[in-house]
């Protein structure tokens, strides 16, 4: 049986990167776990991915668009190396016993194994955290599901789009009097993937004072219901439950779009003062209103107070009003396509948009002492395959 063995970490990027010397299994596919195993690569630590032989990760096929490589090999849809980036990817049959033996011998030597099967899913092959933390006691495992792994929806799949619409997100988004909508991203997976690398290093951490690992419990229901923030404490403190506002915002007036003679301006007014100086630039004097003065005042009579001020922001031109305003302090800004983002002056100077081996990227948000986390490994090509 071939035996897959971890590479030593190159020491040059020990300054850098602060999880230099971690080593992370990756069973998981689709974007929660490989969003977790990405970031985790970003902050230097070294990935191996497992992959089914043959299809590979679900999200392979997502496309288009797909990557192709300078000889014309197909190299997986955009969707995979979005999330995939930093890792080694490697197909193995986790039915076979070698492939069982494979994924153990590999966990002896990592730090954390993150995996996304249905609960119980890796139990029947004898993988699961309680059998391999026999193995390797330090083994910090992320299990991620839809539902976690207790309750009466533990055994069920688990998908973004169905935890959106469970966890509240969808019920307050969209226009007020249309159906509501889901998120233009995977929200519910992307924040799981995040939550359960804090997580992971939480559990690192504490694994420093205890040498043992740690099982974690991540599902993409508690994360969605969790980051209803505001406006699950608005229901908790009030008992009315939140209604969709569009582009407004349940708790400040005003905060939303405005229409421009040239197209739509986000304009952000978070307390009363600035409320004042934007009646100022828009020559009206509704800040002395006493239906409008306070920001609760203006939360409670949104309707007239919108109508009042898009008939004056209508007679700006968009960039001559949002410089007016940002000279005063009140933050506004254009709603932006994909293209004009990565062409934007502020995206371009922090170094948002990347490339590795010909393959583009959006980098991590994370910067250390004036770096920039990200791995400097492309997404994997093909799965290395095993002799």
């Amino acid at each position: 049986m071939a035996k897959f063995e971890w590479k030593p970490a190159p020491a040059a990027v020990a300054v850098a990167k602060p999880l230099h010397g971690i080593r992370v299994l990756e069973l998981a596919r689709i974007l929660a776990g490989p969003w977790c195993g990405q970031l985790l690569a970003d902050l230097g630590a070294e990935v191996i991915k497992i992959e089914r032989p043959g299809s590979g990760d679900d999200t392979r096929h997502w496309g288009p668009p797909f990557i192709m490589s300078e000889r014309g090999e197909n190299l997986g849809a955009a969707y995979y190396h979005s999330a995939n980036r930093g890792k080694r990817s490697v197909a193995v049959d986790i039915s076979t016993p070698d492939g069982k033996e494979i994924v153990r011998q590999l966990s002896c030597g990592a730090d954390i194994m993150i995996e996304n099967y249905k609960v119980g899913g890796l139990a029947k092959y004898g993988l699961d955290h309680a059998a391999l933390a026999q193995l390797n006691p330090r083994l910090i495992t992320c299990s991620i599901t839809g539902f976690g792994q207790n309750g009466p929806y533990a055994h069920r799949a688990g998908y973004d789009y169905i935890a959106q619409a469970m966890g509240g997100l969808m019920s307050m988004t969209g226009e007020p009097q249309r159906e509501p909508q889901k998120a233009g991203i995977a929200a519910a997976d992307l924040f799981t993937g995040v939550y359960s690398a804090v997580a992971v290093l939480a559990a690192l951490y504490r694994r420093d004072e205890t040498g043992t690992g740690a099982h974690i419990d991540m599902a993409l229901l508690d994360t969605q219901v969790s980051v209803m923030a505001n406006q699950a404490m608005n229901w908790m403190t009030s008992g009315i439950v939140p209604r969709r506002v569009g582009n407004g915002h349940a708790n400040l007036v005003p905060y939303q779009a405005f229409p421009t003679r040239d197209g739509d301006l986000i304009i952000a007014v978070g307390n009363d003062s600035q409320f004042a100086n934007l009646c100022r630039v828009l020559d009206t004097r509704l800040d002395r209103d006493p239906r409008f003065a306070t920001n609760p005042g203006r939360v409670r009579n949104r309707e007239e107070l919108i109508t009042a001020l898009e008939h004056l922001t209508a007679t700006w031109l968009r960039n001559e009003l949002a410089d007016r305003l940002e000279a005063i302090g009140v933050a506004a800004g254009p709603i932006n396509e994909l293209d004009q983002v990565f062409a934007n002056p502020q995206v371009l100077a922090r170094g948002m948009a990347i490339e590795r081996d010909g393959r583009h990227g959006v980098a991590s948000p994370i910067v250390i002492d004036g770096v920039r986390m990200v791995s400097d490994l492309p997404s994997p090509g093909t799965p290395e395959t095993m002799d």
